[in-house]
């Protein structure tokens, strides 16, 4: 038998500092010839300036986990919190402390933060539906907890993942696949949903799935005959390639379901679903499943530039010197400054100390609990998704 393995770098890899760019391991090499080893400033950054296209925060609890034990001083904007320009994370400490771990920690911070924004996009889309994350199959499984997490964080209402609810402390959501229905076959729709019924437990919510051999009127009906009181909903996973006009089969759906007596089911879409797509369907459905709009998210450009050595404010050409300080606004203002400067009359300073001396710092809120509520109110304040504010 072949000797296999899956392709995971191993937290063990990561912690070392092996998970790098090679020329970080030249770096380290040429500094410790020279016996050098600045005491820097560095910060970890999307835009320079405030663009008023705000992106939304996740991966600190990560990164917090990767900086630890080490000889640095970090400040970091809790997640949860908007942004559009200045930094989100700042470390202080001699470079070779910290000058291997720059790619995992962009990478931390990047791609959580980049699932998060297309999440809250579509928690905006649908605010006053249940929505759910179901894309979690478009992912390398040792990522799927950040899928998860940073969909939740985004204010999303639940998952789909077994394994990433393990790691989180939270219960995945689901019912059935198509694949239930088609191990009965055709014409056997109703055993296969009762199969499922006297299955799981009562405490999973009774929604069949139905459009795998016939429309979806047509196994709706039949799906509500065979739970009768006790189906809670119905699922159209329709394909785009199939749907025609989505919105009129769902009334469709609903005007029957109703002349029969099943006005207390409710509709759930799924089946590649965008934020437009829930915009126009918001008002005919009772909740979505969303996946790669989510879990496909471009990961957010954040760079990790030194500007200040031993002291002294310095920069690469296109980037900002010098140490800075970023405040939130009464209005949702996100402003940038020195950090010598003077504070917006009304600012909040985002900046909190994470680590110090090698040690998390108690106070810093790492939960998912409450990243999730600062979302909220964050994403309120800033006016996300709007793209007038300079």
């Amino acid at each position: 038998m072949r000797d296999l393995d899956f392709d995971i770098i191993s937290p063990e890899a990561i912690h070392s500092g092996r998970a790098t760019d090679a020329y970080f391991e030249r770096t380290d090499a040429a500094l410790k010839h020279a016996d050098r080893n600045p005491r820097v400033v560095a910060e970890v950054t999307a835009d320079q300036f405030p663009t008023g296209e705000f992106e939304l925060l996740a991966g600190v609890k990560d990164a917090a986990a990767l900086l630890a034990d080490r000889a640095v001083d970090v400040d970091a904007i809790p997640a949860g919190h908007c942004f559009d320009g200045g930094p989100v994370m700042r470390i202080e400490g001699p470079y070779l402390d910290f000058a291997r771990l720059e790619t995992a920690l962009l990478g931390f911070l990047s791609h959580a933060s980049g699932i998060a924004t297309a999440a809250r996009r579509v928690r905006e889309a649908a605010p006053d539906s249940p929505v759910l994350s179901f894309g979690a199959r478009h992912v390398h499984p040792s990522i799927a907890a950040v899928v998860e997490r940073s969909a939740l964080l985004a204010g999303l209402d639940g998952f789909s993942h077994v394994a990433a609810g393990d790691q989180i402390d939270r219960e995945a959501s689901g019912t059935m696949p198509h694949a239930l229905l088609l191990c009965f076959g055709r014409g056997e729709q109703e055993a296969a949903w009762q199969a499922f019924d006297a299955a799981v437990g009562d405490d999973v919510q009774r929604i069949a799935l139905c459009d795998t051999f016939s429309d979806e009127v047509d196994e709706s009906l039949r799906a509500a005959d065979a739970f009768g009181d006790a189906l809670d909903g119905v699922r159209l996973d329709t394909t785009g390639s199939r749907r025609g006009d989505f919105w009129h089969i769902i009334r469709e759906v609903r005007w029957e379901l109703d002349a029969a007596g099943y006005e207390d089911v409710d509709i759930f879409l799924s089946g590649g679903l965008g934020v437009d797509d829930l915009r126009e369907l918001r008002d005919v459905a009772d909740g979505f499943g969303v996946g790669s709009t989510i879990s496909n998210a471009d990961p957010v450009d954040f760079a990790l530039d030194i500007v200040e050595v031993d002291g002294e404010a310095i920069a690469k050409r296109g980037k900002l010197s010098g140490v800075k300080s970023v405040y939130r606004t009464a209005d949702g203002g996100h402003h940038v400054g020195h950090r010598a400067g003077d504070a917006p009359a009304d600012g909040e300073p985002l900046l909190e100390p994470l680590i110090r001396d090698g040690d998390v710092v108690d106070d810093f809120d790492l939960s998912l609990s409450g990243a999730t509520e600062r979302a909220a109110r964050d994403a309120s304040l800033v006016g996300f998704g709007r793209t007038d504010r300079v």
